[in-house]
């Protein structure tokens, strides 16, 4: 499995800004392997260009994830399930946090460890906003690449390892901030997001 993983990024490495666009674009819509990996072995190698990478990351994602909002909308339910065999109740999950937190549920999606491509394909066939769900794609990809963007920039070779944690640490903030936001604008306490979504 590592083999095949190693092989993809390679492919699209070999393709060099082209597939990293290319990677982020599918990643946000259908494709399983995030464009972070490539992302942060471009920026070790070439810092300088860091924030370039975040921003075709960041465009390309987004305008993936319309391309899966377009999935949704055109597909429904059934290119869904097609798409998550055996996880047909994802669709209803995602549902529930639409009801909840409308657009804020992407924009959480975006930038944490979330299966990004599933909401992205559900705000299509939940008829979302498409122009608020565009607006939160943006933000929340923004702020996941640019994180690792900038701190590769930074740090280099050092902070590596500890990418993730940074990221997690700024979704910890981001989340809590976004509840007492929330909770003050609703009047009401949000349950947790399901952490069976976490497992695509």
């Amino acid at each position: 499995m590592k083999e095949i993983f190693g092989g993809i990024i390679n492919y699209f490495a070999e393709l060099g800004s082209v597939g990293l666009g290319l990677l982020a674009f599918i990643e946000s819509s259908f494709f399983p392997i995030p464009p972070d990996f490539l992302l942060i072995a471009m920026s070790l190698s070439m810092p300088q260009k860091a924030l370039v990478f975040a921003l075709i990351c960041t465009i390309f994602s987004a305008l993936g994830g319309a391309f899966g909002y377009a999935i949704g909308k055109f597909g429904g339910r059934p290119i869904f399930y097609k798409l998550f065999k055996k996880k047909e109740h994802y669709l209803e999950q995602v549902e529930a946090l639409y009801k909840k937190y409308g657009t804020l549920a992407v924009l959480g999606a975006a930038f944490t460890p979330l299966p990004y491509k599933v909401f992205t394909i559900a705000s299509g066939i939940f008829e979302l906003n498409f122009i608020s769900f565009f607006i939160m794609s943006l933000i929340g990809r923004g702020a996941r690449f640019f994180i690792v963007g900038i701190s590769l920039m930074l740090f280099g070779e050092a902070i590596k390892s500890y990418i993730e944690l940074v990221i997690l640490a700024v979704t910890f903030v981001i989340i809590v901030f976004g509840v007492f936001v929330y909770r003050k604008s609703k009047k009401f306490k949000p349950s947790s997001v399901p952490q069976e979504l976490s497992d695509i």
